[in-house]
This record gives C-alpha cells, sequence and structure tokens, in this order.
C-alpha cells in the first residue's frame, strides 16, 4: 500500500494506523473516502440516518438515487435481504468482486431509509479490495459508500481525484493506490420474488461480464421496461467532467483533449493495444487529466462494443450527456 508523504493532508496511507483512525471516524458517524477494486467510495454507516445524509450532503447526490452498501461476506448479506438459490450461485461466484445484486430488504433491517430512497429493495456488494475489506471487518459495520466524487462528475479511481473533488466536508482519504478493476460495479437485480415477474436484470453494466452471469442463471436478462432509477448509475447524466465531451472521435479539433484507444492516437491513451480491461482501467484518469486541460473540449475515440466495451460505452454516454 502507498506509504509516501501525501500533498493532500487529508490523504492518509492506509497502513494500520490510517485503517484504525477511519473505523474510528466511521463508528461515530463520520464520512471517510475509502479504496475499492472498482472507484474510490465515500463511505459511512448505513444503519445511521445521520452518516448517510453526510454521504448525500458531501456528494451533493440527489436523495432519490440509493446506495449501494458493502457487506464483508455473505453471511452478513443474507441478514439485509431475502436470498435464493439464484442470489447464492451469484455470490459464489463472483464474491468477493465487482458485482452489486439489487434483492429485496428483509423487514427490520438495520439500514436507514434514505440508503434505499424508499424501495424495497437494497443493493449489496461484497468488495474484493484488502482496504475495504480491513476497514468492514474491523468496525463491524456495513458500509454505504457511493463513488466519492461530487455527484455527476468522473468517477474517482485515485487518492488524489478525491481530494480535487470533494471539497471540506471531507477529512480523510485512505489512500490505497490506483482502483485495479476502474469502473463502478456490475449491478444486477433479481426478480421474481413474491409474485414479481420473474428472471433477471441487468441495471449497470461493470467489469462482471453479462455474459457470465446469463450463462450461471440459464437465462437472458429482461429488458429494462422503465426509467425509475433502482441502483446507483442509472441518471441519464453521470460520470461527467465539466467540459463537453465528443463521442467516437476519430482526430481532434485544436480546441479539443484528445483520449486514443487503439489505433487512433491523442493526447492521453486508454489502450495502445485496444485491451479493453486496460481501457477501463484507464478510462476516469485519463477523463480527470482532459478536465484539468487547458483545452475547452475533451474527445474521445471509438470504444469497440461487447463485454467490457459496453460497460465503457455506457459510461461515455451518461458522461456526453453531462
Amino acid at each position: 500500500m502507498p506509504g509516501s508523504k501525501p500533498s493532500d493532508p487529508r490523504i492518509s496511507p492506509a497502513d494500520p494506523m490510517g485503517i484504525a483512525r477511519a473505523v474510528e471516524m466511521l463508528r461515530t458517524g463520520q464520512v471517510v473516502a475509502l479504496p475499492t477494486e472498482t472507484v474510490y467510495g465515500l463511505a459511512a454507516d448505513a444503519s445511521r440516518a445521520d452518516a448517510v445524509a453526510a454521504i448525500y450532503r458531501t456528494k451533493g447526490r440527489p436523495d432519490f438515487n440509493p446506495l449501494i452498501v458493502h457487506v464483508p461476506d455473505l453471511a452478513a448479506a443474507r441478514t439485509l435481504v431475502i436470498f435464493d438459490e439464484r442470489a447464492e450461485n451469484l455470490a459464489a461466484a463472483f464474491w468477493p468482486g465487482p458485482l452489486t445484486l439489487v434483492l429485496p430488504l428483509k423487514q427490520g433491517a438495520q439500514i436507514a431509509p434514505a440508503v434505499t430512497a424508499g424501495l424495497p429493495t437494497i443493493a449489496l456488494r461484497c468488495p474484493a479490495h484488502p482496504v475495504m475489506r480491513a476497514v468492514l471487518q474491523a468496525s463491524g459495520l456495513y458500509l454505504a459508500a457511493p463513488s466519492a466524487n461530487r455527484s455527476g462528475a468522473i468517477s474517482p479511481t485515485q487518492a488524489e481525484h478525491v481530494a480535487a473533488s470533494l471539497g471540506a466536508g471531507l477529512e480523510l482519504i485512505l489512500d490505497g493506490g490506483a482502483a485495479k478493476a476502474g469502473l463502478e460495479s456490475t449491478i444486477v437485480a433479481l426478480r421474481n420474488f413474491e409474485g414479481a415477474p420473474a428472471g433477471w436484470q441487468l441495471l449497470r453494466p461493470g467489469p462482471v461480464d453479462p455474459a457470465a452471469i446469463e450463462a450461471l442463471l440459464g437465462e437472458p436478462p429482461i429488458p429494462l421496461a422503465d426509467q425509475r432509477i433502482e441502483a446507483p448509475g442509472q441518471l441519464a447524466s453521470h460520470y461527467a467532467p465539466g467540459k463537453p465531451l465528443r463521442l467516437n472521435a476519430l482526430s481532434a479539433a485544436p480546441d479539443e483533449w484528445l483520449i486514443g484507444f487503439g489505433a487512433v492516437a491523442g493526447d492521453d491513451m486508454l489502450s495502445a493495444s485496444g485491451d479493453m480491461a486496460e481501457a477501463a482501467s484507464n478510462l476516469y484518469a485519463a477523463l480527470h487529466r482532459a478536465d484539468a486541460s487547458a483545452r475547452a473540449r475533451i474527445a474521445i475515440a471509438p470504444v469497440p462494443p461487447g463485454g467490457m466495451g459496453d460497460a465503457i460505452n455506457d459510461r461515455l454516454a451518461r458522461a456526453a450527456a453531462g
């Protein structure tokens, strides 16, 4: 874990001392920025209304947008939601990891109402990052943790991104290095609980390939029929830089910062070899650099669809809509 002296006093090494401080703050209802394998999260005790309110206040997040709750293991998840065989199989295959499951909330579960935005379901994930897992284990808490940036802005994949995006309302950022996956988790909602239509739906593409989920569940996803916001990342405008973003660019105008991919070179590069995992890992860092550049606009090269490409293009489409 990084141990160099940070330039921002809010950034702390994710060593035992830093983890202990984070745990103490979380237990008193404060928010802390923590690394995960997807992006950095702004974490707080999911059972406390005041702590969850601090997340919304720090992010400037709409209160109709639900939060993902992070749990240390499957046993913890079972205390909060109704699990069936499909959920058990998905958790066994992809947890710990970048898969979020939307499942019916158990009656009496100790979750602040704002976490679910009034819905009967909750989004749960068991993260793989060692720092986040250490905090979960040491605190004994279930942590609501959306991305640690201003609502709708570019997601953070480094501690410095968090510091640049969030203001004085945040006191501690644990530095766990650059996020490995670089894209928010895949979100899957399982249906047919208590008489609802059968099947599953992909609410947000991400690092876990929907084809792998389809193979495990033995059926294709149900198309999304409405625009109900049931999980993070479903807003039409999201993950947006502060400058206009042009997609599928093969070259740049004089006032554009070009982010390249494959054969399209630019001021920055997602992956010169066309590697989708590398592109996903580099996406948000490249957008942060473009946003900080002196150019007035941003252009980005085409990214082919399919697999991780669908997740990247989902984020780009929402970023361009901003």
